[in-house]
């Protein structure tokens, strides 16, 4: 992370009395226990304590706290329910952590428009439980919707199961009220599906708290399908899986969701949940099929037929909902799943074209061999979102390290066939150094004005996204310390 300012440091004091003077005492934590619930988030291996923490209660009072860190010179990191993969919301020592956690009602529900306005401290899931009464849902649902909010959804542009069909969060959301550094509150889109001018909420959606602080958002709603069907197929191979993957979208069949799991995961998933995953397999298949009842008739055929030419070895379907609930169960528990097989895990993100899942499969089993690391993998087949799961034990000198290398390896790999660095869980410390591998100098260079437009201090979640390496130049700039330039071996320009 980038070094603490030594003056930000001294004044810590002073920065706290005030922000006390903005917020009422509760809502500022400044003791040393307090602030460590606030050290990292989901990625629990990088920690650092904030300088302080704030919780607002509605949109004035965000805007009265970054108007006053934006006068004082001090960085915000924004918060939402800690569930980032990524790093995204690790503090910075020189700066403060504003949560979110308590602007989270749902102002609006718009049942004719099939639109809700919710905070963004409210959960993914929260969304869904108060509309499903009247037969609607919120169609984005990452495996943590029971905790991670609206808000930390639309900074990563999460997705989950179902996004192979309904999208991300991007193509979920109408609008969204963000405050920018400065303490400017600005609105972009409405209940309208179309917004004329700028495509500000793709700019937004999945800009990592680096542009502004989101205080409401206004999100689609859709009607619950009349059926939904899962099928749950075993493959002897994961490359037989993944061919099957291709063939079905080849078909010109998109399913509501498409999920695929290899034999580590299966084994700790059924261990954990015990919903009758076949444990004879090499890869298993979830593919969910929603519509009219004869449509998802017609499908269940077709994509079986399809599954048989890949040499699919077990076949079950749902026969009612409470066997498809427990079909998602087990993918939903994936990932605390993993925790029964190793003490730790990274849990990777990268994204492939679907032409090459079985090629980066094999690769993965290889690189694991190397490594010689364990490798359970789950992840979005239908849009080839991986989330490999890098096992290893923390409490082992150089594991840690030789884990984020592997990781490293697949990411790259991911770029190497086609594909991109991160498909849900964003870049933030994580990936942040590899984005080299995928953009020119040029690309950040563009993306860092884009930043620079919003919040020209660089003030807003420092540290995340742009390498360390590329941020010395920004701006013709260069910090230098003790007389010292960084990595004086590196050659100038």
């Amino acid at each position: 992370m980038p070094e603490p300012q030594a003056a930000i440091l001294a004044r810590r004091d002073v920065i706290v009395a005030g922000l006390r003077a903005l917020l009422p005492d509760a809502c500022v934590i400044a003791d040393e226990t307090g602030r460590r619930a606030y050290e990292c988030d989901a990625v629990s291996a990088y920690r650092q304590l904030p300088l302080a923490v704030v919780l607002p209660r509605n949109t004035a009072e965000v805007s009265a706290v970054l108007r006053y860190c934006h006068e004082e010179g001090v960085p915000v990191v924004p918060r939402g329910a800690g569930t980032s993969l990524s790093g995204g919301a690790l503090p910075v020592a020189d700066g403060i952590i504003l949560g979110l956690g308590k602007l989270n009602k749902i102002l609006d529900i718009d049942f004719a428009n099939r639109a809700v306005v919710a905070q963004p401290g409210v959960t993914n899931l929260g969304i869904t439980n108060a509309v499903q009464h009247a037969g609607f849902y919120y169609a984005p649902d990452p495996s943590s919707q029971i905790a991670c909010t609206i808000g930390g959804n639309v900074a990563e542009n999460s997705g989950g199961v179902h996004c192979l069909k309904y999208g991300l969060t991007t193509n979920n959301i109408l609008g969204v009220e963000l405050v920018q550094m400065d303490g400017t509150v600005l609105r972009f889109g409405g209940k309208a599906l179309e917004a004329g001018g700028y495509d500000w909420l793709g700019l937004l959606t999945g800009s990592e708290g680096l542009l502004g602080v989101v205080t409401e958002v206004t999100v689609r709603i859709l009607r619950k399908p009349a059926t939904a069907r899962a099928l749950l197929l075993g493959f002897p191979s994961s490359e037989q899986g993944g061919d099957c993957v291709g063939k079905i979208i080849a078909a010109g069949i998109i399913p509501g969701g498409m999920e695929m799991m290899d034999r580590p995961a299966i084994h700790a998933t059924e261990a954990f949940v015990n919903v009758g995953y076949p444990l004879d397999v090499e890869a298993l298949l979830i593919v969910e099929l929603d519509g009219p009842p004869v449509e998802v008739d017609y499908l269940i055929e077709r994509v079986s037929a399809i599954a048989d030419s890949c040499s699919a070895v077990t076949k079950r379907i749902s026969v009612n909902e409470a066997e498809r609930m427990a079909f998602w169960a087990g993918r939903k528990a994936a990932f605390p799943a993993a925790g029964r097989i190793s003490p730790d895990y990274l849990c990777m993100d990268g994204t492939i074209p679907r032409r090459a899942l079985s090629q980066v499969l094999t690769r993965m089993t290889e690189l694991s061999k190397q490594y010689g690391l364990g490798l359970a993998n789950v992840f979005h087949a239908g849009d080839g979102n991986l989330h490999p799961l890098i096992l290893f034990d923390a409490n082992k000198p150089g594991e840690f390290e030789k884990a984020e290398a592997f990781g490293a390896d697949i990411l790259r790999l991911c770029v190497d066939v086609g594909g991109v660095l991160t498909g849900e869980h964003g870049v933030g410390v994580e990936k942040r150094e590899l984005m080299p591998c995928m953009f020119s100098e040029i690309d950040l260079d563009q993306q860092k004005r884009v930043k620079e437009a919003f919040d020209p201090q660089g003030l807003l979640n420092p540290g995340k996204v742009f390498p360390l390496l590329h941020r010395c130049a920004e701006g013709g700039q260069m910090h230098v310390a003790g007389g010292a330039i960084p990595h004086p071996d590196l050659p100038r320009f």
